[in-house]
């Protein structure tokens, strides 16, 4: 059994993330973000690249 506050869910941890980088990048842009600004910040070629990898799982990359 996890120790009472440790976060067992690392989708959630890494959306959250996805989440929190989407929102840096719409605050400092000055203008609304067209959809290829938003695919790159969600890094979303770097996980196709990675579903197409044999043996890897798709998502998008840490940092």
């Amino acid at each position: 059994m996890a120790p009472l506050g440790m976060v067992q869910d690392h989708v959630a941890l890494a959306e959250i993330e996805l989440c929190g980088d989407l929102i840096i990048a719409a605050s400092a842009a000055e203008e609304r973000l067209s959809l290829e600004s938003i695919d790159e910040v969600l890094r979303v070629a770097e996980a196709r690249a990675a579903a197409r990898e044999p043996g890897r799982r798709g998502g998008p990359g840490r940092r």
